[in-house]
């Protein structure tokens, strides 16, 4: 295999994709976000890229596996229990799949993304 299909990551690698959760998961605020997609292996199981998000609320419900490093900003992550993670630059986490919550962007965040859905 040739050095050719080695996928560099990041916002200048590819398309910019403008994303906005559906207006029933928005608890608070205007969470927009932006997406550069940069690898997904041929069967579109696994995949990298960055994600920026503005402040704002909003509910999650997992599918795949996700590893991420926040590159900048602060966010909390809170489960349907009540219990909550604040996550800031710096710091590297994994949410499993199944994990359903809400994710709030208490500053402007960008994070590097690794996902896997079976």
């Amino acid at each position: 295999m040739s050095v050719s299909t080695i996928k560099m990551i990041g916002t200048d690698r590819a398309d910019t994709e403008q994303y906005m959760p559906d207006a029933e998961k928005i608890v608070a605020g205007n969470p927009a976000q932006l997406i550069w997609h940069c690898y997904d292996n041929k069967d579109e199981t696994f995949g990298a890229g960055i994600w920026q998000g503005e402040p704002g609320s909003h509910k999650v419900s997992y599918t795949e596996e996700e590893v991420c490093f926040l590159l900048e900003g602060k966010v909390v992550v809170s489960d349907e229990n009540g219990g909550e993670v604040t996550l800031s630059k710096g710091d590297m986490f994994a949410i499993p799949a199944g994990f359903s919550g809400t994710w709030t962007t208490v500053e402007t965040a960008k994070k590097l993304y690794v996902v896997y859905e079976q």
